[in-house]
C-alpha cells in the first residue's frame, strides 16, 4: 500500500512509543484478532518494545488453526477415493485425526497446492473426467473469492468441481470469548483484512454490548503502534468505541460487492471450531441453490461424519482463544515444531505458535 518504508519509520515509531508510555496507567490486555497481526508483532519485536503493562493476547484469527480436524479427514477421504483435492499450502501439514494431507499425498493421493480458488476451477476445466474438490477455509477475507469460484464453475458448466468448505465469521467468536467466564480482555485490535470486506460497523457490538474498545489496524509496525495508542487514548478519555487506524484500506461498509457475493452463495450456519467446539451461527455454508458444488452434500455417503478424538494436541484450543500462550505448552519448540507439528498453530503462517517459534529462533530464547 503506497510505500512500505512510510510505515516503518523509526522516528515515527519512537514518537508513538513515547506517547504510549505517557498514557499507560495500569495493565492493558489487548487481543489482536488476526494471525497476521500476531506475526507482525513478533517479527517487529513490538511485544518487547512496549511497556510491560501492555500484554498482547493472541486471538482465534488464524483460519487454518480453527479448521476442524474433521474437515481435514474428509479431504483426505476424498483424495484417497480418486478425487483431485486442491487447497492452500498451509493446510497440507495440518494434522487430521490420523495424518495430514501431505502424508496422504506421500501415499499416492492426488493433493495439489493452489494459490487461489480459481486455480482449482481451472484444474477442473482441464480434467473434465476427474472430480476436483477445493478445500476452502477462512474468515470473511477469503469467503468472497471462494464464492466467486463457485459462480465461475457454474458459468463454465463444470459438473466435476465442488467445494469442501469451512468458512468462519469473526463477530460470533468474539461474542463467544467475551461470554466465557474468566475471560480477561480489555480491548481489541480488529482484523484489517477482514474489515476490508465487511467494514468496521460489524464490530459496533463490542463497545455497545461489552464495553470493549476496538481499533481496526493495518499490518506494519507503525500501524500496530498507532492502534495501541488509539486504544490507550480511549481508555484515558473514559470511552470505548470502534475506530479505524487502517483508513487506507477499510471503509465503514467494507466492500459492498464482496458482501453481495457472499450473500448470494452462502447462508449463515452453526460451525465447528477446532479446539473450541460448535458455535451458533458462526460459519457460512453453501446455499441450497448451489448444492451441486457443495462437496459435503455431493459426497455425503463417503465422508467421515465425526472425528474419533480431539486432534488438537495439548493446549491448542486454549492458545487459539488467547487463554494461554504457546509458552504454556510443554511441547512448544520441543516435541512440537514446524517440521513435526502436533497442532495447527505450529503449521500456519498465521499461527501464534509458528510466529513465536520463528521469530524467537529457539524454545530457550522464546522462554526468556
Amino acid at each position: 500500500m503506497r510505500y512500505v518504508d512510510e510505515y516503518r519509520d523509526p522516528v515515527a515509531a519512537r514518537g508513538f512509543l513515547d506517547a504510549i508510555r505517557s498514557l499507560v496507567q495500569g495493565p492493558m490486555r489487548i487481543m489482536e484478532i488476526c494471525g497476521g497481526h500476531t506475526h507482525a508483532i513478533y517479527r517487529s519485536g513490538l511485544d518487547q518494545l512496549l511497556p510491560e503493562e501492555i500484554r498482547f493476547l493472541h486471538g482465534p484469527g488464524c483460519p487454518v488453526c480453527v479448521t476442524p480436524a474433521l474437515r481435514v479427514d474428509q479431504a483426505i477421504a476424498l483424495a484417497r477415493h480418486g478425487r483431485i483435492v486442491c487447497t492452500y499450502g498451509d493446510l497440507l501439514r495440518v494434522p487430521g485425526s490420523h495424518e495430514s494431507l501431505r502424508q496422504a499425498a506421500a501415499r499416492g493421493a492426488d493433493v495439489r497446492i493452489v494459490y487461489g480458488s480459481l486455480d482449482a476451477v481451472e484444474i477442473a476445466r482441464q480434467h473434465p473426467r476427474q472430480d476436483v474438490v477445493f478445500l476452502a477455509v477462512g474468515f470473511e477475507t477469503t469467503a468472497p473469492a471462494n464464492a466467486c469460484a463457485i459462480l465461475r464453475a457454474r458459468e463454465l458448466g463444470l459438473e466435476n468441481f465442488s467445494v469442501l468448505g469451512s468458512h468462519v465469521l469473526v463477530p460470533p467468536i468474539l461474542r463467544h470469548l467475551l461470554d466465557t467466564p474468566g475471560t480477561e480482555i480489555d480491548a481489541f485490535i480488529g482484523p484489517g483484512h477482514v474489515a476490508t470486506v465487511v467494514g468496521s460497523e460489524d464490530y459496533r457490538f463490542l463497545p455497545q454490548d461489552y464495553g470493549k474498545g476496538v481499533v481496526i489496524a493495518g499490518f506494519e509496525p507503525l500501524d500496530l503502534l498507532e492502534a495501541v495508542l488509539m486504544l490507550l487514548r480511549q481508555k484515558a478519555d473514559g470511552r470505548c468505541g470502534v475506530e479505524v487506524q487502517y483508513r487506507r484500506a477499510v471503509r465503514p461498509d467494507g466492500s459492498p460487492r464482496a458482501r453481495a457475493v457472499m450473500r448470494e452463495v452462502y447462508a449463515v450456519q452453526d460451525q465447528d471450531w477446532r479446539g473450541i467446539g460448535r458455535i451458533a451461527r458462526s460459519g457460512l455454508g453453501i446455499r441450497e441453490a448451489f448444492s451441486a458444488f457443495d462437496a459435503l452434500r455431493r459426497y455425503a455417503g463417503e465422508l467421515p461424519e465425526e472425528t474419533p478424538a480431539d486432534a488438537s494436541a495439548y493446549i491448542c484450543g486454549e492458545v487459539i482463544q488467547g487463554a494461554k500462550t504457546p509458552l504454556d505448552c510443554p511441547a512448544f519448540g520441543l516435541g512440537c515444531t514446524p517440521e513435526h507439528p502436533f497442532g495447527p498453530g505450529m503449521v500456519s503462517s498465521e499461527g501464534s505458535c509458528a510466529a513465536l517459534y520463528r521469530y524467537r529462533q529457539t524454545a530457550r530464547e522464546a522462554r526468556r
